[in-house]
């Protein structure tokens, strides 16, 4: 086993003072913009965060991750409620229904009716199942602290879930770069299961 010397300390210190931020600020915009594949980057932290001598290395990340998916849900329904109180709408909410079909929205809406708060903490696990719940929140029309109220634990639960996934595929592997490679790969697959299942929901059977 190697010595820590006193250079890879300040290696790894600036390492963090620069990671965090930067793994705040994707996942703050993936919630905005939901094109950028934050789960993955919650996984690959947490590989890098397994190989760190700092403590509480894995704990930053789960704070960073959730607390920036939780504001930028948090102001993605403000913009949305916005919208909905605006004559003209607004590209944010024509965004949010742009990637709802009118099917899955259905869904969303009876769940929602049916569960409350619990179908948030759900869609949060599921690929691609949170923009519809928030928009079927948006058209019951919750108020934010209701909606964050929901949303908060379903933040948790989605950051302490991507952050096993990358605990996983960096346990697997002795080199942070292998692990970092596999835990996107498991997030990739991950991805692909709601994908895959409505193929084969909506393939005709012979």
């Amino acid at each position: 086993m190697s010595a820590v010397t006193p250079v890879s300390l300040v290696s790894e210190a600036t390492q963090q003072a620069i990671g965090y931020p930067t793994l705040f600020l994707l996942v703050l915009a993936g919630a905005l913009v939901p094109v950028i594949p934050t789960g993955a980057l919650v996984s690959s932290a947490a590989v890098v965060a397994m190989h760190r001598t700092a403590p509480f290395s894995l704990a930053m990340v789960f704070v960073t991750a959730s607390l920036a998916a939780f504001l930028g849900d948090a102001a993605l329904y403000w913009l949305g409620r916005r919208g909905l109180k605006s004559k003209n709408g607004s590209r944010w909410l024509e965004a949010l229904r742009s990637r709802a079909s009118e099917g899955r929205l259905e869904q969303a809406q009876e769940k929602l009716a049916a569960h409350g708060v619990a179908v948030l903490v759900l869609s949060r696990l599921v690929p691609a199942g949170r923009i519809p719940v928030m928009l079927a929140c948006l058209l019951a029309r919750w108020p934010i602290r209701r909606f964050s109220r929901g949303n908060l634990p379903a933040c948790l639960a989605w950051a302490a879930t991507y952050q096993l996934i990358g605990i996983l595929g960096g346990s697997l592997f002795a080199k942070p770069w292998q692990g970092v490679v596999a835990a996107i790969a498991l997030t990739l697959l991950i991805s692909l299961v709601p994908t895959v299942v409505r193929w084969v929901r909506g393939s005709p059977r012979s």
